[in-house]
């Protein structure tokens, strides 16, 4: 087990995770070095797409892995380890010349050192906050990382057009390692005891009932409805936000003759950083549930108004309310997960969820790819999509907490 140091501000463990965060979001200038590697180096589109494939699957598997190992022995070095990988990574493929070697040193190590990172900050921050900021925190943290492609993409432009493709991942690498070992330093678990600060209260303002909840291990969260309902609205929910994410340049330039997806790009990154921090700090405010229900009708409406949208700003309004519903889930989720099954085991039981979010990447995106391929429209993959997110409002309205539950089976037991 990870020792924890002298007390900390939360602020500045809330600061550290955001900063990795906002560091690891590296990943998300692939699309500029993909195009290099088509348009300069004569890759296919094929093979300059599967080394970020191949890194998707291996955030997913690496943020199982390291969910689980941190609740055992703390966060600090799987983040560092998470930063190293991902920078060493990034170094490597500047030597990589060949699909199959970028696979492994792009796919395999930097997917590797991201779902490491990311997987183990946002337990670490919230277990240093009240549970009333917990939406808050939570949002900033993975906003971060939402955000990240807002310098990202153009800063990796200049790079290329400056230095070349293979000095920009040694130039990306250093930064990540310089960047993000200092802040890893930084990342631990509270000490035993530890009883975070509650927030000011307003006049006349009664303080919040606590919550009282047990920790479920992974077993006996599976062995509850309530996680298939919680696995199925972000599978769901997240396909909509995926699909507008996956087509937005194409959308734009069929609806409304809008050359310049790359804006939208941009805007969709501001507003899902803006979703995830205000969803977050919303759900603290009015509860998980009711956030997630606004949420899901937002998103719901958009999709039956999408192929309306015929004017740039009409698509640009579009997306920013698609960034923002979708951005939210993104800090609703973690918060539900502790709520229902407590934080001793938070890390790997959003490891699991998180799985949803991973299905979530093959409905909206292939929806949209096959009703295209089929009709030579977006419309009907608008309309399935709000049919899906009909769908997962329903079960908001369904799903109640599982608190309390473990233990009234265990008492029973015991009679």
């Amino acid at each position: 087990m990870e020792k924890t140091s002298k007390l900390k501000n939360p602020r500045v463990i809330l600061v550290a995770a955001t900063g990795i965060n906002l560091t690891l979001g590296v990943l998300y200038s692939w699309s500029i070095i993909s195009k290099n590697l088509v348009n300069v180096l004569g890759w296919s589109n094929s093979a300059a797409s599967l080394p970020y494939t191949i890194a998707i699957v291996v955030f997913a598997i690496a943020l199982l892995v390291a969910g689980r190992l941190q609740d055992k022995m703390g966060p600090k070095r799987f983040v560092m380890a998470g930063v190293i990988l991902t920078g060493t990574g990034l170094f490597l493929s500047s030597f990589s010349t060949t699909p199959g070697m970028m696979v492994l040193t792009y796919g395999v190590l930097v997917g590797t050192g991201i779902g490491f990172g990311y997987s183990c900050v946002t337990p670490a921050v919230m277990k240093w906050w009240h549970r009333d900021k917990k939406g808050m925190v939570t949002g900033i943290v993975v906003g971060g990382f939402g955000v990240a492609s807002v310098y990202v993409a153009p800063v990796t432009s200049f790079l290329i057009a400056t230095f070349a493709l293979s000095a920009t991942f040694r130039i990306l690498g250093a930064f990540v390692l310089l960047t993000g070992l200092p802040l890893s330093m930084l990342i631990t678990n509270p000490p035993a005891g530890y009883i975070a600060k509650a927030p000011a209260l307003k006049a006349g303002e009664a303080e919040k009932p606590a919550i009282k909840g047990w920790n479920y291990d992974w077993k006996e969260m599976l062995r509850t409805r309530q996680f298939y309902m919680l696995w199925l609205m972000f599978a769901l929910a997240s396909s909509a936000g995926l699909l507008i994410i996956g087509s937005i340049s194409l959308i734009a330039v069929e609806q409304a003759s809008f050359e310049a997806g790359f804006l939208l790009v941009g805007l969709l990154a501001i507003f899902n950083a803006t979703g995830r921090i205000g969803g977050g700090i919303l759900s603290d405010k009015i509860g998980r549930i009711r956030t997630l229900q606004l949420m899901i009708l937002l998103q719901g409406i958009n999709m039956l108004a999408f192929s309306f949208y015929s004017t740039a700003f009409m698509i640009a309004v579009g997306t920013a309310a698609a960034g923002i519903a979708y951005g939210a889930l993104l800090s609703i989720f973690p918060s539900i997960t502790s709520d229902y099954f407590g934080m001793k085991n938070f890390g790997l039981n959003y490891g699991v969820l998180y799985t949803a979010w991973g299905i979530s990447g093959a409905i909206g995106p292939v929806i949209a790819a096959a009703v295209k391929d089929l009709t030579g429209t977006f419309t009907m993959a608008y309309l399935i999509s709000a049919g899906l997110l009909a769908l997962t409002l329903v079960v908001t309205f369904i799903i109640k907490p599982v608190t309390g539950k473990k233990e009234a089976a265990q008492l029973r037991e015991a009679i």
